[in-house]
């Protein structure tokens, strides 16, 4: 196990001895989302200001246009030359409007593989912060290819020969956030969700009610703790007391000393190795169970 994941792991024992052992309640579940989605936690720009201050951001996927809810380039700090690549959702209601809420199209995926293969060029190490509520469902989106983006960049992430770590900042829900989460490390901030769909959108579809949300999140518990136990998440990063969204400087400190030791910990691994890890840790993922009859009021057949 790397420093990091130990370290990541001290940090969930003592989140857990926090909680008293007892498993998350329906409220503390639904409190963390919040403070996921809490409009003042930075955001993939705040941390690259601070992370990596000589950056230069790419745009276009030079097949349709640019897609602003995708930040993407290639950035310079302590950690040396990276490519950086997030969902950005945008701090006010016009900047929001403008990053559509930091739900991406198509062109944002093409996009963010354009960065990636010039990575793997310049043997630089991809890192993605991943702070989505989804990919964008509109029906121009899946017109211009929204399936298979999401797919294809899936599958440039496992070819990828550098090094790759994904940090789940905020939100992370449905295929929307896996486009780019599919890497060596995954790393969840404390206050972070993950998960394979929203708690609105998976309502929606079992009970047909999106105001049911709580009641989709108690069930599957999409925290940062919860994702670590059960393997998805490799390092669960500490927040400032109250949440990223008080101290953003501090949060970008913790987060880059977390960042710079796995870099350092893939960096030493065979290109090679690291394919066959990645590929190995995402088959071993996952688990059949049969869980609907336990959550009270989903549809069943």
């Amino acid at each position: 196990m790397s420093v990091a994941a130990r370290r990541g792991g001290r940090f969930v024992r003592r989140l857990a001895h926090r909680l008293g052992g007892a498993p998350e309640t329906g409220s503390a579940i639904w409190d963390t989302i919040q403070l996921a989605r809490h409009q003042d936690r930075p955001y993939p720009l705040d941390y690259i200001t601070r992370l990596f201050p000589d950056f230069e951001e790419l745009h276009g996927d030079r097949l349709y246009g640019d897609d602003p809810a995708i930040v993407a380039g290639i950035g310079r700090g302590e950690m040396g030359p990276v490519a950086v690549i997030g969902h950005q959702k945008g701090r006010d209601t016009t900047e929001r409007t403008y990053r559509n809420f930091g739900m991406p199209g198509p062109e944002g995926y093409r996009k963010a593989m354009r960065v990636m293969d010039v990575a793997d060029k310049l043997n630089l190490p991809v890192i993605t912060l991943i702070d989505t509520p989804g990919a964008f469902p509109g029906s121009g989106a899946e017109e211009r290819g929204q399936g298979g983006a999401i797919a294809r960049s899936m599958q440039t992430m496992l070819r990828l020969r550098v090094p790759s770590i994904a940090v789940v900042i905020g939100e992370g829900s449905s295929g929307g956030a896996l486009a780019l989460g599919v890497t060596d490390r995954v790393m969840m901030l404390e206050n972070a969700t993950y998960s394979v769909i929203s708690p609105e959108g998976g309502a929606a579809i079992l009970w047909r009610d999106a105001a049911r949300a709580r009641d989709a999140a108690a069930a599957f518990q999409p925290t940062a703790a919860n994702c670590y136990r059960w393997g998805i998440a490799d390092v669960v990063v500490p927040e400032p007391a109250g949440g990223a969204h008080r101290d953003h400087d501090e949060a970008a400190r913790l987060l880059g000393g977390y960042v710079a030791r796995s870099l350092r910990e893939l960096h030493a691994l065979a290109p090679a190795d690291r394919k066959r890890q990645r590929r190995d840790r995402y088959r071993r993922i996952g688990a059949y169970r049969e869980v609907a009859a336990a959550v009270e009021g989903v549809p069943q057949g």
